[in-house]
């Protein structure tokens, strides 16, 4: 399965550019989540807020047993591999949600 869609995916990247291009100005923003990622067979869930094309390093709430807002890379998130072989998938029901009113 892949990870983002053609739509999240753009607007994961849109989100980033904006965010890098106003970055410590008051224009700087918090963006709601575009796409939750989430392990099927053990810990891990992303909710995933922006995208740095140049890098494939994503940046949202990251819940690995302790939630935190930080980065991770979509690369060896399409890496792992848990029991029975089963990876990382996107919650394909999930809507985009502010940060502040996610629940892990």
């Amino acid at each position: 399965m892949k990870l983002f869609t053609k739509e999240q995916k753009e607007r994961l990247i849109k989100n980033h550019q904006y965010n890098d291009e106003h970055r410590g100005t008051d224009k700087e923003k918090s963006f709601s989540a575009v796409v939750k990622l989430f392990n099927p067979v053990g810990i891990g869930t992303w909710y995933l807020s922006e995208l740095d094309p140049e890098t494939n390093i994503a940046f949202g709430l990251c819940d690995l047993g302790f939630p935190e807002l930080g980065s991770v890379s979509v690369a060896e998130l399409q890496e792992v591999r848990g029991w029975g072989g089963l990876g990382i998938e996107r919650d394909k029901f999930f809507t985009p949600t502010k940060m502040s009113e996610l629940r892990t």
